[in-house]
C-alpha cells in the first residue's frame, strides 16, 4: 500500500464517521525520509473531537489532529495571528484522503486561501521587540565564556535571527525544520550560512555570527536596546 493508501485505511479503521480527513507533512514531498510521520488531520461532526494524539499504526508513526469544523477553526485562528500554524498548512497543502459529505472540498479551499493570504502585517511593536530580544542576546554572546552557556545561546541566536528574517520580510514562521524551510523562499542562503557561522562560534570563533546577526538585525532596522520600554497590563478592579 502506498502512503496516501495507509493513512486512509487508518482513518477509515480509527474515524469511519469522519466528514473528512487530510494527511499533509513531509511525507508528500521529497523531503520524506525513513522516519517521516503521518500527519492526519481529521473532521467529525462533534465528540471525541478536538484531541491530538500520537500513536503508530501498521509501522507508521502517526501524528492525530482531530477536530469539528468550529474547533478547526478555534485553533486557526489564533496560530494565524502568530504566524505560525501547522494546523493550517497541513490542510493547505495536504491531500484529501476522504470527503464524506464536502466538507473537505470546503475546507481545502478556505485553508489555501487562508495560507495564500499569509499572516497578519508585521507590527512596528513585534518587530522592534524582534529586534530588542536579538539585540540583548548578541551582548550576552559577546560575553560568554563557559561553553554550557555558549551552546545554549548560539542555538537561540540562531533560532531568533532565523525568525526575525522572516519577520523583516513578512512571512510565515516555523519552528524546528519549518524554520529553514521558510527561510528558503526568502533569505536561501541563511540557514546555511547561520549553520557554519555556528559551528564556528563553538569552535571558538565568534566573529562571523557576530557579523552575520548583526547583518540580519541591520536589515531588520538595526539593534534596540537603550530606550526600550514596554509598559505591563494594568489592573482594571
Amino acid at each position: 500500500m502506498d502512503v496516501l493508501e495507509v493513512a486512509r485505511a487508518f482513518v477509515l479503521e480509527r474515524h469511519p464517521d469522519a466528514r473528512a480527513a487530510f494527511l499533509g507533512g513531509s511525507v508528500l514531498t521529497s523531503r520524506r525520509t525513513a522516519r517521516s510521520d503521518l500527519d492526519v488531520v481529521v473532521l467529525l461532526d462533534g465528540p471525541p473531537a478536538p484531541y491530538r494524539e500520537s500513536l503508530r499504526y501498521r509501522d507508521w508513526p502517526v501524528e492525530l489532529f482531530v477536530h469539528t469544523e468550529d474547533t478547526w477553526h478555534s485553533f486557526v485562528t489564533p496560530e494565524i495571528a502568530q504566524r505560525k500554524s501547522p494546523l493550517l498548512w497541513m490542510c493547505a497543502d495536504g491531500a484529501l484522503l476522504l470527503d464524506a459529505d464536502g466538507t473537505g472540498a470546503r475546507m481545502a479551499e478556505t485553508a489555501k486561501r487562508l495560507a495564500a493570504a499569509g499572516p497578519p502585517p508585521v507590527t512596528g511593536t513585534a518587530l522592534e521587540d524582534a529586534r530588542y530580544a536579538l539585540t540583548d542576546l548578541l551582548d550576552d554572546f559577546g560575553a560568554v565564556t563557559d561553553a554550557g552557556e555558549r551552546l545554549f545561546v548560539v542555538a537561540e541566536l540562531v533560532r531568533r535571527t532565523g525568525e526575525l528574517a522572516l519577520l523583516t520580510h513578512g512571512t510565515w514562521l516555523g519552528g524546528g525544520k519549518w524554520l529553514a524551510r521558510r527561510l528558503e523562499p526568502v533569505a536561501p542562503d541563511l540557514a546555511a550560512r547561520l549553520d557554519d557561522a555556528a559551528q564556528a562560534a563553538l569552535r571558538g570563533a565568534p566573529e562571523g555570527l557576530t557579523a552575520l546577526v548583526t547583518e540580519v538585525l541591520d536589515a531588520a532596522g538595526g539593534p534596540v536596546w537603550e530606550g526600550y520600554r514596554r509598559s505591563g497590563p494594568r489592573r482594571t478592579d
